[in-house]
């Protein structure tokens, strides 16, 4: 799907920058972007759902640590 990013001049002059570093264009970094703020946020709702699930299956033993 085509889509218009509208980037802060600094933005785009670091973009650019980098993009010839690395002899590649901006539109690969900006999906290399979204690709790896997508998976950091799936990583990070992974971990908060085994966190919550680690919580409710020892709710019991943690309430008992508590009052230890």
């Amino acid at each position: 799907m085509a889509m218009t990013v509208r980037l802060p001049p600094e933005l785009d002059a670091a973009l650019e920058k980098l993009a010839a570093a690395r002899h590649t264009s901006k539109h690969a970094l900006l999906i290399e972007g979204a690709a790896r703020v997508v998976d950091s946020d799936a990583r990070v709702q992974r971990a908060t759902d085994t966190a919550a699930s680690v919580r409710d299956r020892y709710a019991d033993l943690l309430s008992r640590l508590e009052d230890a």
